[in-house]
């Protein structure tokens, strides 16, 4: 090894590089496994991101990998990447508690897809990350693990419902995560946690498990510290499963392609408020018009514009609520569900046929607005969150700047509007408030251009260099 590297260096190296030392055997997964082992029993304790760990079982799987390497055998893409797993996925052998009481003790006998990919693909599992209970709402606490606070500050909130997932990351817990999104839950804690969250184009990484097999509010994604990261990840968990039957037949593999792209001449639109449809602190607002001016120096054509997202708002609680009576109207009875799950399924047996036609018919008007708007522009940049990170010991911010938030899911509109419209979205570091708190932009492009959105993430993060920032957690 011509350089013994530190805990730390291991750590906060990022998945590419610490693949191809791995690979050229500068490295062996055991050192890399036991670094963040370390590191986790070191700075976990403090923000409660990591709430399951398996270290024999990752040591187990180190040894197999540094063999397996010693071989001379071909290596998987992300041979002895060490990960913990979103506690909503399932994994074989490993409590998976959907941050529910009802499941404390749950241990799954197999990995879902996601997993199961990752696994393929050479992942060495850790552990779990944690999650809202059932992973409802932008914010991590729940009643088994209770709260994951965030690294740059830890009397806020690490948003969700990947929160243990993006405040790992952040503290060098581990380089690569898989999450989910709904309503923003790549997106939202990955700008709380100044790291990289990818809400791809529904199917993209298919979901064969999934209850309602047609649906697409819901997707999976990839987390990381950088957008090449993020790539990487999404290269191994994409691709066609014919037990989906929304799933995308590109391969994974187009997304190991090099992302440097010249953006100059790219059409880009930018939005601090969605068009005046949601209010935005000033803070955000202000890393927003930042962003946009980044764009430039970057030769875009920047204009400040946006879609008309007027229906997105009653599309998307239609939805979800429909969604929330499928999955939890069985368990509605036990009184083990947290109120604002109880009161979005019970928004779902209130609805009526015409409500979910009207959803549909909004959903779909929205989206052809949207793709006329992409004729345009290439790409729409738009705040994450309209909040900085908040105070974790509320359950979700009372207002933003002055309007007050009438339910669990009101401040999450900017992220939530642009699920609806199926378009591949990015999350990635654009700056910090001025008391230090991360704040995400949001890169929107055309549904299925998810390549193209990553390119423009890229190509962002590489003039900005904010991601760079780590939090201090020693």
């Amino acid at each position: 090894m011509a350089h013994h590297r530190t805990m730390d260096e291991i750590c906060f190296a990022s998945a590419v590089e610490l693949r191809d030392a791995l690979a050229a055997r500068e490295l062996s997964a055991r050192e890399v496994v036991q670094a963040h082992l370390d590191r986790i029993e070191r700075v976990n304790p403090a923000v409660n991101a990591v709430v399951t760990l398996v270290p024999e079982k990752a040591l187990a799987a180190a040894k197999a990998a540094d063999e397996l390497a010693a071989s001379g055998a071909p290596l998987p893409p992300l041979h002895g990447l060490p990960v913990a797993h979103k506690d909503t996925h399932d994994t074989a052998g490993i409590r998976t508690t959907y941050g529910s009481p009802l499941f404390a003790d749950h241990v799954p006998e197999r990995d879902e897809l996601i997993v199961a990919r990752m696994r393929a693909a050479g992942v060495i599992t850790l552990g779990k990350t944690n999650v809202p209970e059932w992973a409802a709402g932008s914010h991590t606490f729940n009643p088994v693990f209770g709260l994951t606070r965030n690294p740059y500050d830890l009397s806020r909130s690490a948003g969700g419902s990947s929160g243990g997932a993006a405040a790992a990351l952040a503290c060098g817990l581990h380089p690569l995560a898989d999450g989910s999104d709904m309503g923003g839950s790549l997106r939202n804690p990955a700008s709380f946690n100044n790291v990289v969250g990818f809400r791809p184009s529904p199917g993209r990484v298919p979901s064969p498990d999934a209850r309602l097999g047609w649906a697409t509010l819901s997707v999976q994604g990839p987390m990381a510290r950088s957008v090449e990261d993020v790539a990487l990840l999404l290269s191994a968990v994409a691709g066609p499963d014919p037990r989906s039957p929304i799933s995308l037949a590109e391969p994974g593999a187009v997304f190991a392609r090099p992302l440097a792209r010249d953006l100059a001449g790219a059409r880009v639109a930018w939005s601090p408020d969605l068009g005046g449809a949601v209010p935005v602190e000033p803070e955000v607002r202000a890393a927003v018009e930042a962003s946009a001016k980044v764009f430039e120096e970057l030769g875009c054509l920047v204009e400040r514009d946006c879609p008309d997202f007027s229906g997105a708002d009653e599309a998307f609680r239609t939805l979800r609520a429909w969604q929330f009576e499928v999955q939890f109207g069985p368990l509605l009875g036990s009184g083990a569900l947290k109120e604002t799950i109880r009161w979005n399924t019970e928004e779902g047996r209130r609805l009526t046929g015409p409500d979910l036609g009207r959803a549909e018919v909004l959903r779909t008007e929205l989206f052809r607005r949207v793709h006329e708007f992409f004729t345009r522009y290439d790409f729409l940049v738009l705040p994450v969150s309209q909040v900085p990170p908040f105070d974790a010991s509320l359950e979700y911010p009372a207002e933003v700047d002055g309007v007050p938030m009438e339910t669990y899911l009101d401040w999450m509109r900017s992220a939530y509007f642009v699920s609806v419209t199926g378009c591949p979205a990015l999350a990635v570091p654009a700056g910090f408030s001025p008391a230090g708190l991360p704040i995400g932009v949001q890169i929107v492009g055309p549904h299925l251009a998810d390549f193209a959105v990553l390119q423009a993430g890229h190509a962002f993060e590489g003039a900005t260099g904010f991601g760079r920032r780590r939090p201090v957690t020693d």
